[in-house]
């Protein structure tokens, strides 16, 4: 598929975009009365909100990293995201390849690796929930660490990028609810897999989901 042209696979744009064979409105549609099915199910309360706000966007960017990584098996090309800060919050982007070399942020910046669909910020969406750190919760490869400073942890130029093989620059995204809620999502470079990880206040340890 030419890199110009728009599809499903990163961020869809209108209804008539498909992904696994349901639209956009329809899978934001599930997405939403998964939402509030899953909060009529537990205590009502500000954290158990927050709970759902932050898990739910934490397996939102695990489903869309993923489908970025078929995308780019179906383009024969690399598919991926910058963030970028802007006053502490982050937008968040996806782009192809326009060159056959890769992203970059020059290309990006230049118009040459175009974008699939609108950037957003994912506070937007889920509401208290942000890329980051709660106060004294260690990023995962630093358990004694006293805080995790910098929540995008991609390299230099806060990119990740998978490609035609279906492997992937590998990383870690921090992010967190108001209160109580972390997450982490690892991305293993050589296999392209996406995992989601949750941070236990009570015992200080970070867990697989």
């Amino acid at each position: 598929m030419p890199a110009g042209r728009h599809s499903a696979g990163c961020a869809p744009r209108g209804p008539q975009s498909r992904a696994g064979g349901y639209s956009v409105l329809e899978l934001t549609f599930v997405a939403g009365l998964v939402t509030v099915l899953t909060s009529m199910a537990i205590p009502v309360g500000a954290g158990a909100i927050d709970e759902v706000n932050a898990s739910t966007a934490a397996r939102y960017l695990v489903t869309r990293f993923r489908l970025a990584r078929l995308e780019a098996v179906k383009r024969s090309s690399a598919v991926g995201f910058r963030f970028q800060s802007h006053e502490g919050r982050y937008d968040l982007g996806c782009y192809a390849d326009g060159n056959g070399d890769g992203l970059r942020a020059r290309d990006i910046g230049r118009g040459v690796d175009p974008p699939i669909g609108n950037s957003e910020r994912l506070g937007d969406r889920f509401r208290g929930v942000d890329f980051g750190f709660l106060p004294g919760v260690p990023a995962i490869d630093e358990p004694t660490g006293n805080g995790g400073g910098d929540p995008i942890r991609l390299g230099a130029s806060d990119i990740l990028s998978f490609n035609p093989l279906g492997s992937a620059s590998s990383g870690t995204v921090y992010l967190r609810g108001r209160v109580q809620q972390q997450y982490a999502i690892r991305i293993l470079g050589i296999t392209g897999r996406v995992r989601l990880w949750r941070f236990d206040l009570s015992t200080r340890t970070w867990t697989p989901r």
